[in-house]
């Protein structure tokens, strides 16, 4: 299938997308907020994959929401228009924020790889994948506050989760760029490298060692990872042992155990389908 803002491959249990429209800095169009979600719940609800790696075109990985594409004249809404504009803006931005959410909910580690440029909307991107890694020219700018908007589809409630707050805030109230360097000494980026291509080489090579290890275990890290940073402790050891209870698998953990000791990949079985039925 063809898509807008992406271009696609799933070579090696790896999904690649690329965002495609250099030319207008992957500006995050009408189109683009409707494509990622369905592109992740495909890969996922299907199991095409076992890792997907996000990353861009051009000399920046993305100038954020395309504010033009979502300008309307206010001189020219009806009576009704204008009573409903409240919750229809509520509404569009809750469908906005669940675009960056599925990232979180769908059951694959999601790797990133930042160069130039995240803006505006690519931070509530970045901060709903699972790791991040940027070029040395890469930047992350909480822009909204500088055309006088607050940030509204998932940077705020993730990424004071990410970094220490008190930096969080200074972004949040300046719009200023935290660079490369600063970006992996807060923790927010987990390498950085001297240019694209070497961050490439190496976000596909840990995406390949994470592929081939097994997917249901490596689902059950992502679901209790995301699950303790929104819970007690007590809470959280209560759910992974729930979790295990049910999700323990005797027979993957013998293979891993062979294979290791063999030095071979694992024979692991994968995450089933998401058919809304029992087979």
């Amino acid at each position: 299938m063809t898509y807008t803002c992406f271009d696609i491959s799933i070579e090696d249990q790896i999904a690649h997308l690329i965002l495609s429209r250099p030319e207008k800095r992957n500006a995050m169009n009408r189109e683009f907020w409707t494509e990622l979600p369905a592109i992740i719940q495909d890969i996922d609800a299907n199991s095409k994959a076992r890792v997907v790696v996000i990353s861009s075109t051009g000399p920046h990985f993305t100038s954020g929401i395309d504010i033009a594409a979502f300008a309307t004249d206010p001189s020219s809404r009806t009576k009704e228009q204008r009573l409903q504009a409240g919750a229809k803006f509520h509404g569009e931005v809750r469908r906005m924020q669940q675009t960056f959410s599925c990232l979180e909910n769908c059951r694959l580690p999601v790797l990133v790889a930042i160069q130039g440029g995240c803006i505006g909307g690519g931070v509530d991107l970045i901060t709903a994948c699972d790791m991040r890694y940027g070029t040395a020219d890469s930047f992350i700018t909480i822009f909204e506050t500088m055309i006088g908007m607050t940030a509204d589809v998932g940077t705020f409630p993730r990424i004071t989760k990410l970094i220490p707050e008190g930096i969080a805030r200074d972004l949040a109230y300046t719009g200023r760029r935290m660079m490369a360097d600063e970006c992996k000494e807060t923790g927010l980026f987990n390498q950085v490298f001297a240019t694209q291509e070497q961050m490439m080489t190496a976000v596909m090579a840990k995406a390949k060692e994470i592929a081939a290890r097994a997917p249901l275990a490596i689902m059950g890290c992502k679901r209790i990872i995301n699950y303790s940073r929104d819970h007690s402790t007590d809470d959280t050891l209560d759910y992974i042992a729930t979790w295990n209870a049910s999700m323990l698998l005797q027979e993957e953990i013998v293979e891993a155990v062979t294979a290791n000791k063999e030095k071979r990949d694992g024979n692991f079985v994968d995450r089933p389908k998401l058919t809304g039925f029992i087979d």
